[in-house]
This record gives C-alpha cells, sequence and structure tokens, in this order.
C-alpha cells in the first residue's frame, strides 16, 4: 500500500499537471470506486466543467479544490474531490488517446483531449465528491480518526509518551495505527525504528521520552528522504508518468532478510508483527 512518501508524491504529480486543469469530461468504469453520496452520477455531473486548484494531502488522503474559472479567485466555490489510493490505486497522464487496460476504473479529459487516469488492479482506491461548504470529515469520514502529521509540531516524543502510556502493543503495531500518526505504514516504520535504534517487538509503554523523541525525528528524516526519492519501488506504487520511486534502493532493513545489516553485519531477521512483515536487525535494535 502506497504510503505518506508515495500519496505526497502523487499529489505533487497532480499538482504540477493539473494546474489549470479543466475536467472537460468524466467517464467512470467502476461504480465502486466512487464513495461519496450519490454514487458515479452525482460525481459526475458535479466534477464535469470544473477548474482544479490546489492539491492538498492529509495521511494518505488527496483531495483537491474545485473552481468556477482558472483563476481561482474563490476558495473551492464548486466543492473538492478527493482521493484514496488503497493498495494499488495509481494515476497515469495521458496526452494522447489509447485504449483503457481493463483496471481503469475512472477517466478524466481536459478540452484538449489529454486524459488523466485513475487504475487500481485491487479496485479498493476510493473518490469523493464533498459539496462547498461541508467539512471535508463529513464526506470523506476516515478523516476524522487521523493522528498527527509526522511533519506537524504536534508529533513529538511527549505526545507518544502521553498516548502510549502503559500501552503493551509493540511500538512497530503503534506506528502503523494511523490515529497515532498519519501516513506512516509498514515500510518506514521498519526503517525509523532501525535508525532510531529500537527492537519492533518493545512495549510501546515501556519506551522512554528521550527514545520516543529519536523515534519522531528519525521517523520525520526517513521520510523526508523518500519523498526526495520519489517514493519506494518496493510496492505497486507509481507515479503520473508509471515511474517508481528510488527510496528502495537506500532501505536499510525493510525486504533485506538474511542480508548482513549495513551497520554491523548481522543478518536481517523477518517477523510478524500486527500482522505485517517486519525486518530488522537484532544487534543494532534493543
Amino acid at each position: 500500500m502506497p504510503e505518506l512518501p508515495e500519496v505526497e508524491t502523487v499529489r505533487r504529480g497532480l499538482a504540477d499537471r493539473l494546474s489549470s486543469f479543466q475536467i472537460h469530461d468524466v467517464e467512470i468504469l467502476r461504480d465502486r470506486a466512487i464513495a461519496s453520496p450519490g454514487g458515479s452520477s452525482l460525481f459526475t455531473q458535479a466534477l464535469r466543467g470544473t477548474w482544479v486548484g490546489q492539491w492538498h494531502r492529509r495521511g494518505k488522503y488527496l483531495f483537491a479544490d474545485l473552481h468556477d474559472s482558472p483563476d481561482h479567485q474563490q476558495d473551492a466555490e464548486r466543492g473538492h474531490w478527493g482521493v484514496h489510493l488503497r493498495m494499488t490505486g495509481q494515476f497515469l497522464w495521458l496526452d494522447d488517446a489509447t485504449e483503457p487496460c481493463r483496471h481503469t476504473r475512472v477517466r478524466f479529459w481536459d478540452p484538449e483531449g489529454r486524459e488523466l487516469r485513475f487504475i487500481d488492479m485491487r479496485s479498493f482506491g476510493e473518490m469523493w465528491w464533498v459539496p462547498p461548504g461541508d467539512p471535508l470529515e463529513s464526506v470523506i469520514t476516515g478523516l476524522k480518526k487521523l493522528g498527527p502529521e509526522p511533519f506537524s509540531d504536534d508529533f513529538n516524543g511527549g505526545y507518544l509518551k502521553q498516548r502510549l502510556k502503559n500501552s503493551k502493543r509493540s511500538i512497530k503495531a503503534a506506528l502503523l495505527d494511523q490515529s497515532l500518526v498519519a501516513g506512516a505504514g509498514n515500510i518506514y516504520a521498519d526503517e525509523s525504528l532501525f535508525a532510531a535504534g529500537i527492537a519492533p517487538h518493545t512495549a510501546a509503554g515501556q519506551l522512554k521520552l528521550a527514545q520516543l523523541n529519536e523515534l519522531c525525528a528519525c521517523l520525520v528524516d526517513v521520510l523526508q528522504k523518500s519523498i526526495g526519492a520519489g517514493g519506494t519501488t518496493f510496492s505497486d506504487f507509481r507515479d503520473l508518468e508509471g515511474v517508481n520511486g528510488n527510496y528502495g534502493g537506500q532501505a536499510s532493513v525493510y525486504r533485506r532478510t538474511g542480508s548482513p545489516c549495513l551497520a554491523c553485519g548481522t543478518p536481517i531477521v523477518r517477523d510478524k508483527l500486527a500482522g505485517r512483515s517486519t525486518h530488522w536487525c537484532p544487534n543494532c535494535q534493543r
């Protein structure tokens, strides 16, 4: 599943490609891709003719302001267009007309015939139209459950210490909890725990404030490096040009089972925690 760096990479690609983009027409090839009230019919009717404004990200959710005109004099006067890629959703930009593949779910065209195509092999990705004036979370209800962004001032060791007090669940499981921190997932949880020197199975409530401060700093650093590399090659993720990211070659532990630790040479171990594959170095992480 795409994590924060991949979703942020998509957001930047959409912001770049859809600058002054008018949605001339919309085609829904899979109705279940539209999760907002009114379904495909209302979604198509609401987005047709709008101009796409600024793109935002919250956790793994994306949403764009929709406008009546290209100059965007008013803020989202036509509502918002929300997207969650889920496991395998991806956007593809096409300058020339091509036949859609069997996994194409939604298609958007501008007046010149250029196409933004949403492809989703597993069909779990979702889109929403949020009417103007309605809070995003009133329609995209998953937003209500999200914790702070890793890059925000609210995410720090003191916050984690308070939220994880007396918690017996593993710190790896805690990092996967989107209500604790928005956007982090399996890959970057493993990488940040390695960078912080914390064993993934450690009970979250046992960690000291200094360790949690270090973990916060490491998670931010790992995420920033991955965003700079365009995400990871380990997932089904592709950017708008169909290219996957380069962070995979920089990973210290993720999917390096049996390979020597880059810091000490100890073979990397793969365990199962919180139902997810977990990679770590038993020497460097205590």
